[in-house]
């Protein structure tokens, strides 16, 4: 058993209970201790075993190596994700500089110095937009109602109908 638990035992102290619970029954906890304050608690998560001696001794050795297993991976796993976080925030603070330094000399408008008794340049202007003739593409298209355009064709073809029903009535009367 603590040939199992050795590899965890270089990272973390470990508090061992063993306790008789009723007639042939034992029960063994593995408390693995806190490191320091602010620790994931789940690198702390305790092991609790309950059955005969016979059973702890055959069981018991397998169960440890998947439980200090399971935490070594798990610190890994935290370490891993901790030291990519600490890279990313600090290339993001490194191009956040970047950045502010940039727009401040792109803010900034580049002067030419003055000699004394000289008088300074104007900044040059930008030259106007030349006028040109209006297209048939620049007027806005008149917005149109898909529904209400069918609607009046549909209007206007009734009506077409009793108009020429009507003609066709009175042409019979006649």
């Amino acid at each position: 058993m603590f040939k199992e638990l050795a590899p965890y035992l270089r990272q973390r102290a470990v508090l061992l209970t063993v306790t008789h619970i009723e007639e042939d029954q034992i029960r063994v906890n593995v408390i693995p201790q806190k490191l320091k304050d602010g620790e994931n608690v789940a690198l702390t998560t305790p092991l609790t075993v309950t059955g005969t001696a016979e059973e702890l001794d055959r069981e018991l050795p397998t169960t440890i190596v998947g439980f200090v297993s399971a935490h070594l991976q798990l610190r890994n796993t935290l370490d891993k994700a901790k030291a990519e976080m600490d890279t990313a925030a600090k290339t993001a603070q490194a191009e956040a500089r970047t950045k502010s330094k940039t727009s401040a000399t792109k803010a900034a408008p580049k002067t030419e110095p003055v000699k004394v008794g000289e008088t300074p340049k104007p900044a040059p202007q930008p030259a106007p937009e030349q006028p040109r003739a209006a297209s048939l593409f620049d007027a806005p298209a008149p917005a149109s109602d898909p529904d209400v355009d069918e609607e009046e064709e549909i209007l206007s073809e009734a009506a077409d109908d009793d108009q020429s029903n009507e003609e066709e009535e009175l042409d019979e009367a006649a």
